[in-house]
């Protein structure tokens, strides 16, 4: 995080005498977002679909994931370093585990390495899918009213947290840059149980980024209790050009998913710093469901943040969803029952307070 507390030491000569290591040295940034805030909709998904009513409720994570985490690196010399994330989500109004697959560390846990040659990560991590799907969405990934929405909405964590994953990122070159991910499953006789791979690819030119990534998941595997939960295919490309202050984004993404709906996502809205302490942000998203193209829905949101300084932001949203069919897109990533919504038009908004350290 931009605004992190950063601790700093140098290893001590009695860890390397227990070690045998040589001496180098190393940094470790202790970060975090609190966020909370009220959130009402004028519909709520009850079972089997139907309307229970209005929701009123004090939220965690009202605009972002409430996370703390760990990051690291040591220099190893010649250009190369030791690197290595453990990341929490937590749930602010209750104290518990929330935004991540219900593991301590269930968002990031893993160790790399880096240097000229790119870089290279093992454990616990986010898919270059999920990435690349991220970098296009013009609301940053708001838990409420934005592309993250209609990712949980889809196929909840899968190919967002992939745990057993290895993942290759490269450097930059004439303005390319490119991922990949593998991650297997792990079952013992079965090599597809589980099984998890993305790539992607990103070009920048100026103000003008275009990015591309594909997804290709099976269900099954060790890893619990949600990220391979899902079996499907996914497929994006966005582009974004920024005339600063102002930034406009469009994304396609396609979610194949086995057993269900088979969507097709077109997305576009615009990211506005109209002042250093005033943000406006709005996106539209339409979802169609290729199988069936009486399922669709329209989702639009919009957004103000006022930073009281750099690490305190207060923010308000307001998001309008019309479902059609079988379709069901919610409101939010941060209440479970939230994230689905009902046939017709669905109203709703939220305030609240995020704090980054």
């Amino acid at each position: 995080m931009k605004s992190a507390r950063r601790v700093g030491w140098t290893i001590a000569a009695a860890t390397m005498a227990l070690s045998g290591a040589a001496h180098a040295q190393g940094s470790v940034t202790l970060y975090g977002i609190v966020d909370a805030g009220f959130q009402i909709t004028s519909k709520t998904a009850g079972p089997n679909g139907t309307n229970a009513g209005r929701t009123f409720a004090l939220t965690d994570g009202g605009a972002g994931p409430s996370v703390f985490g760990l990051q690291g690196r040591e220099d190893l010399g010649g250009g190369l370093q030791a690197i290595f994330a453990l990341e929490s989500g937590i749930d602010v109004a209750n104290g518990g585990f929330n935004n991540s697959n219900g593991n301590l560390f269930g968002r990031q846990a893993w160790v790399g390495l880096t240097g000229s040659f790119g870089t290279i990560k093992l454990g616990e991590q986010f898919s270059p899918f999920f990435l690349s799907v991220f970098a296009s969405d013009p609301r940053t990934f708001s838990s409420f009213g934005s592309g993250i929405v209609l990712y949980g909405n889809n196929v909840f964590l899968t190919g967002a947290v992939n745990a057993n994953a290895i993942s290759y990122s490269s450097p930059t070159i004439a303005g390319f840059q490119g991922s990949a991910l593998f991650a297997p499953g792990g079952i013992a006789g079965d090599f597809q149980a589980g099984r998890q791979w993305a790539a992607s690819i990103q070009y920048d030119y100026g103000p003008l980024t275009i990015n591309a990534a594909i997804y290709d998941g099976n269900a099954g595997g060790q890893a619990t209790p949600v990220p391979t939960g899902v079996e499907f295919l996914g497929r994006t490309l966005g582009v974004s050009y920024r005339f600063s202050p102002l930034t406009l984004k469009a994304s396609f993404t396609s979610y194949k998913v086995a057993g269900s709906f088979n969507d097709d996502v077109f997305g576009g809205g615009f990211d506005y710093a109209a002042l250093p302490s005033l943000d406006l942000n709005g996106g539209v998203w339409y979802t169609t469901d290729r199988n069936n193209s009486n399922n669709h829905s329209l989702m639009g949101a919009a957004g103000v943040n006022y930073l009281l300084s750099k690490r305190t932001t207060l923010y308000t949203q307001i998001e309008v969803v019309n479902n059609h069919g079988a379709m069901n897109t919610g409101f939010s990533v941060s209440m479970p029952q939230l994230l689905f919504g009902v046939p017709g038009t669905a109203v709703g908004a939220n305030v609240g307070i995020r704090h980054t350290f």
